[in-house]
């Protein structure tokens, strides 16, 4: 049997705000959208990935670390030095969650609807 071709083409991330949602990670990335509607927005960022954000009206947040709601999936973001990085990221509302302390290369926030994600350090 022959694989067929499959193209990863994007992470779509449940939200109550799709819109909200895709104009932060526009905003932290320099990315832009693609297209968007009340319930899918689709972005596309420096880089030439992909996030998609679908409208989801009984969305609960994550609660990492405590495992009471899971994290489900996290982006992975690369910078390179924290400072910039962390202050950027704050000022749109994210929201530390862990530094670098425990371990080495990156640091966790929260979207403002409480998705993980990491900045690592590039390189």
């Amino acid at each position: 049997m022959t694989t067929p071709k499959i193209t990863f083409r994007t992470v779509a991330i449940d939200t109550p705000d799709p819109n909200k949602l895709a104009r932060f990670y526009c905003d932290l990335t320099g990315g832009k959208i693609l297209r968007a509607d009340d319930e899918w927005v689709e972005t596309e960022h420096n880089d030439g990935h992909r996030l998609s954000f679908q409208l989801a009206t009984d969305f609960v947040a994550p609660t990492w670390p405590d495992p009471k709601v899971p994290q489900q999936m996290h982006p992975d973001f690369y910078a390179c030095e924290y400072g910039p990085a962390h202050e950027h990221a704050l000022s749109l509302g994210a929201k530390l969650l862990e530094d670098e302390s425990g371990h080495e290369g990156f640091r966790v926030y929260a979207d403002p609807d409480g998705h993980p994600f990491c900045i690592c350090l590039d390189g």
